[in-house]
């Protein structure tokens, strides 16, 4: 199970890489590769999410390989399963239903992940 956790932490930090990309990338940009949603927010707002996935990143591998404030781990699988279901909503409003199960997918991991280090596998 410790393994499973590792590869499910592993893959959300990935995410913390498209996090990267809303946080530094052109707005025009942003619109062009990730679709019209960048729209719904202003630019501060695309940046936000963008910087809270790529903390979340960190969170997600840092504290326990370094083994300081390792509560952090779970707190940010949930921030990203929160964020999944608001990503959801929108690609819907935006009837980019294909985005959704990719949504879908990571909300399911975040939540093993949270659920994995909030209790019986907790560091």
């Amino acid at each position: 199970m410790e393994t499973a956790l590792w590869i499910g932490q592993i893959l959300l930090a990935a995410l913390g890489l498209s996090g990267l990309f809303k946080a530094t990338a052109p707005i025009p940009t942003l619109r062009e590769k990730l679709g019209a949603w960048v729209d719904d927010f202003p630019p501060i707002g695309v940046r936000l999410i963008g910087w809270s996935e790529v903390a979340a990143m960190f969170a997600l591998i840092l504290p326990p390989l370094l083994d300081v404030a390792t509560i952090l781990t779970p707190l940010a699988a949930t921030g990203l399963a929160l964020m999944m279901v608001g990503a959801a909503i929108v690609h819907l409003r935006h009837k980019e239903a294909k985005s959704v199960p990719v949504n879908v997918v990571l909300f399911a991991v975040a939540v093993f992940v949270a659920w994995g280090r909030f209790g019986p596998y907790a560091f």
